[in-house]
């Protein structure tokens, strides 16, 4: 494979690339191309062929068809793995070790050693809040505390590419917003991020991009916002209101007005006095202009608005929905 000109060169590219196994898993023709700098989630159920994917671009599989490269230099290559970082989804470190020897025995394997390696160390704990329990052995040491010392091993090397497959899967809540923020400062740094992760908030929060693999084979591609562009539901709590507002409502604006919930679960036209009680409203909306323009028309009628308020879609539900219908062969399909 060719090295692609500095200038053009792509964090990741590969080109039909597949690994079938014996039993018909793993992944086929996955066609991609990640930029420098830029943030890629990689989303899929378990057994969609994500970590095969990951496996192959660090060189620990070799692919059965297609290539691939990393800034440029043929996957699996020595120069490849040079510049990158990874966090596998199943670490394991000798128990009887501490954070600290775990971090020098990675410090040796990328040639980094003496006063230099200390620093490195040091640094690199802190950066994962391992901190000084970094002299503790790993025994000691949480699930999440462990999946924190694979991603300060995967850092050591100051990497231009940090390859990681769930990185905060083990982690409780405040952990994963630690992460999560490390992951925006490297990404601001200019590391380039891969991010295969069943969390949809992260990739959310922190990817410019993401695609989706199912049953071995990526099925959607683009960025999250145009993945997630879809009109904005907003919701509208209202006082004052009546049955024969709503028609008005929809004809003065233009707009889908509908009821947001059934009113004591009573129909429209048999709510009597209880439209003296406040009601949600709810309209799918392009913009603030349009929220603006149906709260003037509420308020115009002498109506009470009590509340309005957003609900973007969020990436777990576009993930179930994109995924809904189709067979899944899951773990052990």
């Amino acid at each position: 494979m060719n090295v692609i000109p500095n200038a053009a060169m792509p964090a990741v590219h590969t080109q039909g690339l597949s690994k079938i196994y014996d039993n018909g898993r793993g992944c086929r023709n996955i066609t991609l191309t990640v930029g420098k700098g830029e943030a890629f989630g990689f989303l899929g159920p378990n057994g969609a062929g994500k970590s095969t994917f990951v496996k192959m671009l660090v060189g620990l599989v070799h692919p059965s068809e297609g290539a691939g490269s990393l800034l440029g230099h043929p996957i699996g290559s020595l120069e490849a793995r040079r510049h990158i970082g990874y966090l596998p989804e199943l670490y394991r470190y000798p128990e009887w070790l501490t954070g600290e020897e775990v971090m020098k025995q990675h410090a040796g394997l990328l040639g980094i050693r003496g006063a230099e390696a200390k620093i490195r160390v040091r640094e690199g704990l802190d950066q994962v809040g391992i901190g000084r329990r970094g002299s503790d052995r790993v025994k000691q040491y949480s699930k999440g505390m462990q999946q924190r010392l694979g991603l300060a091993c995967a850092l050591l090397g100051q990497p231009e590419i940090l390859f990681l497959d769930e990185p905060s899967s083990a982690m409780d809540p405040v952990g994963r917003r630690q992460v999560r923020e490390l992951l925006l400062e490297l990404k601001k740094q200019g590391t380039t991020l891969f991010l295969n992760s069943h969390l949809m908030e992260d990739v959310e929060a922190v990817c410019d991009r993401m695609a989706l693999m199912l049953n071995g084979e990526m099925i959607r591609e683009g960025s999250v916002t145009e993945m997630l562009k879809v009109k904005v539901r907003w919701r509208f709590k209202v006082g004052g209101f009546s049955p024969v507002l709503l028609d008005w409502l929809r004809e003065e604006s233009g707009l889908r007005v509908s009821w947001a919930e059934p009113q004591s679960g009573k129909a429209d036209a048999d709510v009597g006095d209880d439209w003296e009680k406040p009601v949600w409203l709810e309209a799918e909306l392009e913009d603030e202009n349009q929220a603006g323009r149906l709260n003037a028309l509420i308020v115009e009628q002498g109506m009470t608005l009590y509340e309005a308020y957003a609900q973007r879609e969020k990436l777990e539900d576009w993930f179930l929905q994109a995924v809904a219908g189709r067979d899944q062969r899951g773990e052990r399909g």
